[in-house]
């Protein structure tokens, strides 16, 4: 099997790497802090000292970075993976970030001779653990073709939405969608925990509704017993800030999603604003209302 690069070993990075390690593929890895690879490297992933020894090393190259600041620190310089890409190369980038900064890169790495996609992914650890991550794709069709087995071994819905760009748009949307939907199950709870409903009665009974959802599924019972962070509230409003830049640039109303950006505001000053943004949100919700 052709050898894999993953740039960026974080808690979603890791677990991609490794189903991949898993699948039979051979990884080679890098990460700024070498600490958070060694179980990787320990079961066998090898490991690049810099993102251009990585991208020299492999045919494909994998991203999974914080944002569009992190993209550019790996993409630049002397050490960076531009100057390391191999022509005819693909870099498929499964970060979330800005874009246009998305489609921009891509035309640089095309001025190498190698491909760019976007391949951001919607799912938490527990939707990759459980096999059921989905991959979006954007970019040359040809490219997506060459790596599409490979996309499939990351999660079974892979999904070809178009050129550079459009996946990373459409991943904008969908992670606008979610933390609407999620703050706004906080807001149910909250209101009626305040009129004496028990929280964990009242969370069982969405998960049996009509509004449960597989983002709902994992992350509800964080408000009964808070055990995971799949997102904290800085890294989803992240999200939510590239979409009103997006619809500023375009002329489109989003006003549940500023209102939501508004409420994740408010959660960054909670004591749990390290914990899931969904308990976060929930915290703030309750201190709005008076309950502590």
């Amino acid at each position: 099997m052709t050898p894999i690069g993953f740039a960026g070993l974080g808690a979603m990075g890791a677990g991609i790497a490794g189903r991949l390690h898993d699948a039979g593929y051979e990884v080679v890895g890098w990460n700024r802090t070498k600490e958070k690879a060694e179980p990787l490297i320990a079961a066998g992933m090898g490991w690049a000292e810099t993102p251009r020894e990585l991208a020299e090393s492999v045919d494909v190259v994998f991203t999974m970075l914080t944002n569009t600041a992190a993209i550019d620190a790996v993409a630049e310089g002397p050490d960076g993976v531009l100057a390391g890409l191999r022509e005819g190369a693909i870099w498929a980038d499964i970060s979330t970030i800005a874009p246009d900064a998305s489609v921009a890169l891509a035309e640089r790495v095309r001025d190498t001779g190698a491909w760019f996609l976007d391949c951001p992914v919607s799912g938490s650890p527990a939707t990759l653990a459980a096999g059921q991550m989905s991959v979006m794709v954007g970019g040359d069709r040809a490219a997506f073709e060459r790596i599409e087995e490979v996309l499939h071994a990351i999660g079974p819905k892979v999904t070809y939405i178009g050129p550079n760009g459009q996946a990373i748009l459409t991943k904008v949307a969908i992670n606008l969608a979610l933390v609407v939907s999620v703050t706004a199950f906080a807001e149910g709870v909250a209101l009626v925990e305040k009129a004496g409903v028990d929280r964990a009665a009242a969370v069982d009974a969405v998960l049996k509704s009509v509004i449960a959802s597989p983002v709902l599924g994992y992350r509800a019972p964080l408000l009964v017993e808070d055990t995971a962070v799949f997102a904290d509230v800085e890294l989803q409003q992240k999200d939510l800030v590239l979409a009103q830049e997006l619809a500023r640039r375009l002329g489109v109303a989003v006003p549940t999603c500023a209102a939501t950006s508004e409420m994740l505001n408010a959660a960054r000053s909670s004591p749990l604003a390290d914990r899931d943004f969904l308990v976060s949100v929930h915290d703030a919700y309750r201190r709005l209302g008076g309950m502590q």
